[in-house]
């Protein structure tokens, strides 16, 4: 099958305001070690707050999926979240992901999400069979870490101070795009949904 230039990495986002990636820039610098070399970070500068991914979609149906976005988000007025506490999946001593927490209206937002979800799957896209956690991943180990090296960088986030509380005021709801590079991932907002109530 040929592949069809025209698809698009695609998924519904909340996007960060800029102090709040300094904030996590920050963060990485005071965890990012030369001994670790088996930590792979996200570059803050693409940390999104995923609520949904869509895959490759051809990008004539992007008008269609912010439609369903903007029906999604009608009646949704602006939330009120903070990046707050730090965390890793699934435990210290085996440390695959390295994560901060979503504080705030979470409520709000986890039906937010439920809506986006239902709306899309009227579109064809299956609905998440994992109940939303709402997280911003830092960091992943690499698959070849050894179990000492995943408790060593366990430890460390273990004694680290996280208490700084970022806001993050969300007005819009955006459908991201995605491009695998090289040198990492390229995001582009596609489109961008209001919020309002």
């Amino acid at each position: 099958m040929s592949h069809d230039p025209e698809q698009i990495r695609s998924f519904v986002a909340i996007e960060l305001p800029e102090e709040a990636r300094k904030g996590l820039a920050r963060l990485r610098n005071e965890l990012e070690r030369d001994e670790h070399r088996f930590v792979k970070w996200v570059d803050p500068g693409g940390i999104h707050l995923t609520l949904k991914f869509l895959g490759n979609i051809p990008s004539k149906r992007v008008t269609e999926v912010t439609g369903a976005m903007e029906e999604a988000t009608q009646g949704t007025s602006p939330l009120h979240l903070q990046i707050s506490g730090l965390g890793v999946f699934p435990g210290l001593k085996q440390v695959r992901v390295l994560w901060v927490g979503i504080g705030g209206e979470v409520d709000k937002l986890s039906k937010l999400q439920r809506n986006i979800d239902s709306a899309l799957a009227g579109l064809g896209f299956p609905k998440e069979e994992r109940p939303f956690a709402p997280h911003l991943t830092l960091a992943r180990i690499r698959q070849g870490a050894s179990p000492s090296e995943r408790r060593s960088f366990g430890e460390l986030v273990d004694s680290t101070i996280f208490e700084e509380k970022y806001p993050v005021e969300v007005e819009t709801v955006n459908l991201m795009k995605s491009q695998l590079t090289p040198a990492g991932a390229i995001y582009t907002r596609l489109s961008a949904v209001r919020l309002r109530p």
